[in-house]
């Protein structure tokens, strides 16, 4: 049996998933300040009645890293850069704690000038001033050779509790993102950590011995031990979890808009032929691009708990949530109230609905029918508008499906597909909005849990080879070994794919080896002087993202 797991803003879901069919969900109310009491409640709410022992995989959703950059909760980092000539890392550093040192890599990895050990002794003795624990180095062109980052990693290694090195990241060559994640990676450790530690405890003390997994950005699955090292693949693990749950759920062959609408935000995304679409190069924190591959997604700030406000005779809805909805015991009128009002849904107590809406109304010379037809007005224009921005914006450029790029195709979606335990109330105004049908799946309300319970495990490398040096490296499965003057593009496809797909059993032994495909390719000559002096081949390679099983029909 399968446990899925999706902590999100106002509701932490479970579903236990065996023999091809949901068995049993369960819902419960996230504590801010205590997820590991909600992810208790959730976990026993939904096993009531099973044998624990038969739970073999438990998948987790988390926005807490998410979360803990949103809201700036992020411990001081030490950061070390070295980049050489032509850029200057100064435009790349974050805050105060980002140093420079001298020192240079060549793009075939050769060190052309070695760290400035001086320089570096005196940053390591600042930082041990300051009490910085978490630290992050990154040196340009260190994916050819990591060396510098090592070097700056042993002098830090009596006073750190941990470091991110550029290298391990990815085998991507950008120096400004490579920097940015290593930042947010190294920030974001010690609170993703202590949840990690609390998910281990929590599941040894309900007696449940099964692998433990987290949802990326991706939309694949990594185990909880290796997401201890890289927690800023965590990032928007929500938003994905819907796109795998409609996948899991629903038959998609068109344009198609996706939504699910939480209780404090709502996830759009975009399926172009059937196909979820990728940021393949890496999401954005603040306007400073990662190496983060992110499935992409928008998210607004329009939910059911959604607070409704009044300034100038002006509604408005969102983002700030002030708790549950009145209906259910909350002191503020909300998105859910306004829907009970309007009599769209009936929800726990309509009267507290009734009562917190003409209240609020009062106060501005409204009606409590008004205010609520003006409140869901509202909410389904901001959908709508974030919807079409959305479109617009992937229009503009060449996108990319989790298969391949698409370029020169407009995206024009014909259905919506929508989720989320609000999306009842919304049905017929999305309907009349988009003037297209909206179709909402079986367990809509726990789709996020059950995309998360159902996403393969993913992930990918790049395969960088010099052969005038004879060097073959894949920074981030750490291999390094010599190839000779012969060595060719068809080897190193090879070598891609089998090095991925050894290492991708050991993480998930229901991977298929048709998983594995080659992404990009290449292979170029480089001339020393008049000469040929080798060739420089680059091949990276992916597990495709998706889902294991179809519960659809």
């Amino acid at each position: 049996m399968i446990l899925g797991l999706d902590v999100g803003g106002t509701h932490t879901d479970a579903v236990i998933i065996d023999d091809n069919r949901v068995l049993s969900t369960f819902k419960a109310v996230t504590d801010h300040y205590n997820l590991l009491s909600s992810i208790n409640a959730a976990i026993k709410g939904v096993l009531t009645g099973f044998d624990l022992q038969k739970i073999n995989r438990v998948n987790l959703s988390t926005t807490l890293s998410t979360n803990a950059i949103v809201e700036g909760v992020l411990e001081k980092v030490g950061m070390i850069i070295s980049s050489g000539p032509g850029i200057d890392p100064r435009n790349f550093a974050i805050d105060e704690n980002c140093h420079i040192v001298e020192g240079s890599i060549d793009h075939r990895g050769s060190i052309v000038k070695e760290l400035d050990q001086k320089e570096l002794e005196k940053i390591v003795k600042k930082f041990q001033k300051q009490g910085i624990k978490v630290f992050a180095a990154v040196t340009k062109f260190s994916t050819r050779n990591p060396d510098s980052e090592n070097n700056i990693s042993q002098a830090l290694s009596d006073m750190t509790d941990f470091i991110t090195m550029g290298h391990k990241l990815s085998g991507q060559l950008s120096f400004p993102r490579r920097v940015t994640t290593a930042y947010y990676n190294s920030a974001v450790w010690r609170v993703y950590n202590g949840f990690a530690d609390a998910i281990d405890s929590s599941m040894m003390e309900l007696g449940i011995d099964a692998k433990i997994n987290i949802l990326k950005a991706d939309g694949g699955t990594m185990p909880l031990n290796y997401s201890r090292n890289v927690p800023v693949e965590t990032i928007l693990s929500g938003p994905a979890a819907s796109i795998l749950g409609i996948l899991a759920l629903c038959r998609i062959r068109d344009d198609a808009i996706v939504l699910d609408i939480g209780g404090t935000t709502t996830d759009i995304a975009i399926f172009v032929q059937g196909v979820p679409l990728i940021e393949r190069q890496g999401i954005s924190f603040d306007s400073r691009p990662t190496l983060v591959r992110s499935l992409e997604t928008r998210s607004i700030g329009i939910g059911g708990d959604s607070a409704i406000f009044v300034k100038d005779g002006v509604v408005t809805v969102g983002p700030e949530r002030r708790g549950p909805s009145m209906a259910e015991g909350g002191s503020w009128p909300t998105l859910v109230d306004a829907f009970n009002t309007r009599g769209i849904i009936s929800f726990k107590n309509r009267e507290s609905s009734l009562q917190g809406l003409g209240t609020l109304a009062g106060k501005n010379g409204m009606t409590a029918e008004d205010l609520a037809a003006a409140a869901i007005g509202y909410a389904v224009d901001a959908i709508k508008n974030a919807v079409d921005r959305f479109i617009t914006e992937l229009n503009d450029k060449p996108v990319y499906t989790i298969h391949e790029m698409i370029e020169g195709v407009i995206i024009k979606p014909v259905k919506i597909y929508a989720m989320g335990g609000p999306v009842q109330g919304f049905v017929d105004l999305l309907k009349k909005k988009f003037g297209m049908d909206v179709i909402i799946p079986d367990n809509y309300d726990v789709a996020n849990a059950i995309g998360a319970a159902l996403a393969k495990t993913t992930m990918d490398i790049e395969l960088f080879a010099d052969t005038g040096k004879g060097d073959l490296i894949i920074p981030n499965l750490d291999i390094r070994r010599k190839v000779s003057h012969r060595y060719g593009l068809e080897d190193a496809e090879s070598d891609a794919k089998n090095h991925l797909w050894e290492y991708a059993k050991q993480l998930d032994p229901r991977m298929k080896e048709e998983d594995v495909e080659i992404i990009e390719s290449s292979s170029f000559k480089m001339v020393s002087g008049y000469f040929s002096s080798g060739k420089d081949i680059r091949v990276k390679c992916q597990i495709k993202p998706g889902v294991t099983l179809f519960l659809g029909r």
